[in-house]
């Protein structure tokens, strides 16, 4: 039961945060209205696309992880029994917040739009205050020294290019 409760939970946290951050306010933004491409330059474009096609897989498996391995869900109210050290998370402490800021930016460039830029950078310091203000503090309580562990070795936003093991030494 409780993993059901955790892929639901985790489901709907989906379509309320991400949904709204990612998908609802770069539509309110933007209206899917295709601009010039910045500096002229079509293949932007292409690197908008990209981060998109990049970012939503990030983005799911982070939530896939938090509901299957974890119990738990992305939401502070309902969060996991466990810390995630899998998956992406063996590269980088929050691929999730970075799959939502790739598709923003990724919408940004795709459509040419400089109010998404902006957009999108307003958001990554909101989860960069977040994660330093609250996220951090409170995983450091729920799980001690393994979290500490865990950020001697994984960084908080640039991946490692090796993928951390809790055997390292």
């Amino acid at each position: 039961m409780k993993r059901t409760t955790a892929i639901l939970g985790s489901i709907f946290f989906l379509f309320i945060a991400p949904g709204i951050v990612a998908g609802l306010i770069p539509w309110a933004i933007s209206r899917w209205r295709w601009e010039p491409p910045f500096f002229g330059a079509e293949p932007l474009r292409w690197l908008g696309g990209l981060l998109i096609v990049a970012g939503i897989p990030m983005l799911l498996d982070s939530f896939a992880r938090f509901a299957l391995q974890g119990f738990g869900t992305p939401a502070p109210l309902y969060p996991t029994d466990q810390l995630i050290v899998t998956g992406l998370y063996r590269y980088m402490r929050n691929p999730m917040y970075i799959g939502v800021a790739a598709v923003i930016w990724g919408q940004a460039l795709l459509l040419g739009n400089v109010w998404l830029v902006v957009y999108g950078a307003v958001v990554w310091l909101a989860f960069h205050l977040f994660v330093i203000v609250y996220e951090e503090p409170t995983l450091q309580r729920s799980y001690g020294a393994q979290y500490r562990e865990y950020c001697a070795h994984v960084q908080r936003w640039l991946p490692r290019l090796k993928p951390y093991s809790t055997a390292e030494p």
